[in-house]
């Protein structure tokens, strides 16, 4: 399926079943390949870094499944929990505090823990609040002898985030929603596109934005890929292709609506229209078509990974 009207033929012609399912497939054997590479290096730290709603989060638990499968077992250490308090990390260029800065994360008490779990010891990790805006103390973890630590955040292929004795000992793995559909035979889809009807459907649905507000952000999100991602991407040992062919139909029913929302006379007006539009191209997708464990699942609802919590410590 190279471009979007055999994708709409084989939807019409009853083959989605078929569609949806070898999609997934190819995914599953990306992870599994992916984890053998893992086994085979046998790194003490797994790095998961990409661009926003490239689907990191649901990528790093199914190669968590695939790593337990091999006998491996990950515990996941969280970045965000090491973010600076509020009043302390730097003001980006709206004024604001930039989270997205390398300089917004503690990264000399990061390096002491990594140092001390691989160590073997025991660790208090901090814990942050986000409604207060400050770091808090957390819970003590000791890994077992032999498991390794993943991590998964913007930062990861960024060579300063670990000291060069710890960088050495990473596996890093980028990830990105690399559409190689076309809409014809002389324009594609574009991977942007992709990753903002991704977030525009998940924001809706999590964190109760409009269409209108997603749109209004996405110039600063950029910015911040083109400043602290972009750069890194080349850093990485293997890359995974989050996207999925089939996945503009399944967020097309959902998406529509909210785009519709954003009304006539605003500047993201012009924007909603022409996704729209692009809409049109594509035949829908029922929800209940796409298997719990999907990456579109991390966007649209629905995923049975949301809660995974395979992992333990001593």
């Amino acid at each position: 399926i190279g471009n979007v009207g055999a994708l709409n033929d084989a939807i019409h012609g009853g083959r989605v079943h078929e569609v949806v399912l070898v999609s997934e497939a190819l995914h599953e054997q990306n992870a599994a390949e992916i984890a053998r590479q893992i086994s085979v290096k046998r790194p003490q730290i797994v790095l998961i870094a990409g661009p926003t709603s490239s689907g990191k989060t649901t990528f790093s638990r199914r190669l968590t499944i695939q790593l337990l499968a091999l006998g491996i077992s990950p515990y996941p250490l969280e970045l965000d929990n090491y973010f600076l308090a509020r009043d302390e990390t730097l003001a980006g260029e709206d004024g604001q505090p930039d989270f997205e800065a390398l300089e917004a994360l503690r990264l000399s008490l990061l390096a002491e823990h990594l140092e001390q779990l691989l160590a073997g010891r025991k660790v208090q990790l901090p814990r942050y609040d986000f409604e207060s805006g400050r770091p808090e103390a957390g819970e003590y973890v000791q890994l077992r002898r032999g498991q390794l630590i993943i991590m998964e955040g913007i930062h990861g292929l960024d060579p300063r985030l670990l000291p060069p004795a710890l960088g050495g000992r990473a596996f890093k793995i980028y990830v990105s929603a690399l559409t190689q559909l076309n809409l014809d035979r002389h324009n594609r889809v574009s991977t942007t596109d992709t990753r903002l009807l991704r977030r525009i459907v998940r924001d809706a649905r999590e964190r109760g934005y409009s269409a209108r507000d997603t749109i209004a952000r996405w110039e600063s999100v950029r910015r911040g890929e083109k400043k602290y991602i972009f750069p890194y991407q080349e850093h990485a040992d293997v890359m995974f292709n989050s996207a999925l062919v089939y996945e503009l139909s399944a967020l097309k029913l959902l998406a529509e609506p909210l785009l519709r929302q954003v009304p006539h006379g605003v500047p993201e007006f012009i924007e909603a229209k022409r996704l729209l539009t692009f809409l049109e191209w594509f035949l829908p997708i029922e929800a209940n078509l796409i298997p719990e464990n999907s990456i579109v699942r991390e966007f649209i609802g629905g995923s049975i990974l949301r809660e995974f919590r395979a992992w333990r410590s001593k």
